[in-house]
């Protein structure tokens, strides 16, 4: 290895992306920079990973429209459907308590 290669000058020298090395057919060592892996959006309530919701850099986040980011429904993006639907029961038993209590 040679030190060189390991100092690396510009962008790459943050070392935000994983090194990753790689042998060449002539035999030397060189690093190929790696993006890092985006993880996917997570339940606020419980933290189990949304379905329905891409993942990706800004760049290509950007690009999608707003439909195709979350799910189109209450809480879309933001809670899984297993906590929106324990959250909309509560609701609607709080309420109905709540209408009793008033008659």
């Amino acid at each position: 290895m040679i030190i060189k290669d390991i100092n690396k000058r510009g962008r790459n020298r943050r070392l935000k992306k994983a090194r990753v090395a790689v042998r060449t057919p002539g035999g030397r060592t060189v690093y190929h920079y790696r993006h890092k892996r985006h993880s996917p959006a997570r339940c606020a309530r419980c933290g189990k990973p949304l379905n329905a919701t891409p993942t990706g850099p800004r760049s290509i986040m950007g690009k999608l429209s707003k439909s195709q980011k979350r799910p189109n429904r209450p809480y879309g993006g933001y809670l899984c459907p297993e906590c929106l639907r324990e959250l909309m029961l509560s609701k609607y038993i709080q309420e109905g308590l709540s209408l009793l209590a008033s008659s």
